[in-house]
């Protein structure tokens, strides 16, 4: 039996594979994300714990952002979490848009493919098909956008509360490879303790 043989079998190497494994399996399979800021309200609020499912979009090698396998496209509506490629910061935005949609954003509302995504009544719900966001426009809208087409293979994310969101309006659009994973639900608030929202 050789050096690294020993190691292994011994009660410290066998700690060492179980945190690698550990750490593989959240580089790969799941994650959470603490919410920092008020750029998702109301959807999601500071201080919000986030679990991020990250095969969502396929399946990498640990600790990279290789597919080994693509699982799903990202579409509108999901809560996404990815680099910012301004600075690398971790964030979470919504996507909503992805390639192939003519997006505008006017006054913090948008318009898909000349669709207006608000809810009938209520110009501060936007509909995304199976998933609803509750706009915060507290701020004002943020910037607009006029006649966008978005090119395959990308998405545009953009924060909820609309005039306090560093998002796509600033730092253009996002490749969907760039994605590590989807929001799935808030497990624990600030305010509430322990708890489960599905996102």
């Amino acid at each position: 039996m050789n050096i690294l043989e020993r190691w292994i079998r011994s009660e410290w190497g066998q700690i060492a594979v179980l945190l690698l494994l550990l750490l593989a399996g959240r580089s790969s399979l799941a994650d959470h994300y603490y919410v920092p800021s008020g750029s998702m309200e109301y959807s999601l609020m500071p201080g919000d714990r986030v679990i991020v499912d990250k095969t969502a979009y396929g399946l990498r090698i640990p600790f990279t952002k290789i597919d080994l396998v693509d699982v799903d496209k990202p579409r509108a509506g999901e809560i996404a979490v990815f680099d910012s490629p301004e600075n690398g910061v971790l964030l979470i935005k919504r996507i909503v848009a992805v390639g192939g949609d003519r997006v505008d954003l006017i006054d913090g509302r948008l318009w898909v493919n000349q669709q207006p995504l608000a809810a009938a009544g209520n110009s501060t719900v936007e509909n995304y098909g199976n998933r609803v966001g509750q706009l915060n426009l507290e701020h004002g809208g943020g910037p607009n956008i006029r006649g966008m087409l978005l090119p395959e293979g990308t998405v545009l994310a953009v924060g909820d509360h609309r005039g306090n969101s560093r998002d796509s309006r600033y730092f253009g659009l996002i490749a969907e490879r760039e994605l590590y994973g989807r929001a799935v639900a808030v497990y624990y608030s600030r305010h509430e303790g322990f708890r489960w929202k599905e996102l």
